[in-house]
């Protein structure tokens, strides 16, 4: 089975006075659809960076990211960021919602920018905060709503458009312990029952126990790979 994503030979450096500090070191990832993979390591170790360049944020030196067996890289930014409004979902840990937009108009922006109908876009966006517990706050502002429904919607918007790979950056750093734990039980249950595949970027080993792969980095490397026990 093809990778839903796959690097190969990712090399990251940045230019530090007159030495260089290298964030990617070779990196080799691949993930597969309904995958729930942590990526875990201390500050400084590279993940962030790995994930910026999968993402799209950030180019490599060199190496390849292929998304769907199409690559991220040496295509015009056009291209690029049509690859990631239709194939990736983005989850942040600090929300970034549009504060003058309402639950609803936040979600169904990726679906506009896909060139759904107005009335296409509200339906799933309806449907994507009906499946996140949120179908009684869809005409509230994030203002309105607490740091736990403000990432519900977050994650809604992620998810409306049905993406091949959702991409998190520390989803629950912003949370207390217990909407943490509600908002890692969502991403579970979407994995579980919706076959949603999650990269995750996190310094919550309670998070990487929940995953089906928990990444290791240091250094800029990838020091260990390993599948989780699967939970009784």
């Amino acid at each position: 089975m093809a990778p839903v994503m796959e690097a190969t030979q990712l090399w990251k450096i940045y230019p530090s006075g007159e030495s260089s500090i290298k964030a990617l070191r070779g990196v080799d990832v691949r993930i597969n659809a309904g995958e729930m993979v942590a990526i875990m390591g201390p500050s400084g170790c590279g993940k962030t960076t790995l994930l910026n360049i999968l993402s799209g944020i950030d180019e490599p030196n060199s190496g390849e990211v292929h998304v769907n067996g199409q690559p991220l890289f040496g295509i015009s930014d056009n291209q690029r960021t049509r690859m990631r409004s239709k194939h990736l979902g983005f989850i942040f840990q600090d929300f970034n919602l549009l504060p003058v937009l309402s639950a609803v108009e936040n979600v169904e922006l990726p679906l506009l920018l896909l060139g759904s109908s107005a009335s296409e876009a509200r339906t799933g966006a309806l449907e994507a905060l009906s499946s996140v517990g949120l179908s009684q706050r869809t005409e509230h502002l994030p203002s309105e709503l607490s740091g736990g429904q403000q990432q519900r919607v977050a994650i809604a918007r992620a998810l409306v458009h049905n993406p091949s790979v959702i991409l998190c950056d520390e989803p629950t750093g912003n949370l207390d312990s217990v909407t943490s734990t509600e908002v890692l039980d969502l991403l579970h249950a979407l994995n579980s029952k919706r076959n949603t595949t999650f990269l995750i970027v996190t310094h919550d080993a309670l998070i990487a126990e929940r995953c089906s792969r928990t990444v290791q980095m240091l250094d800029g490397v990838i020091v260990d790979d390993k599948k989780n026990s699967e939970e009784e």
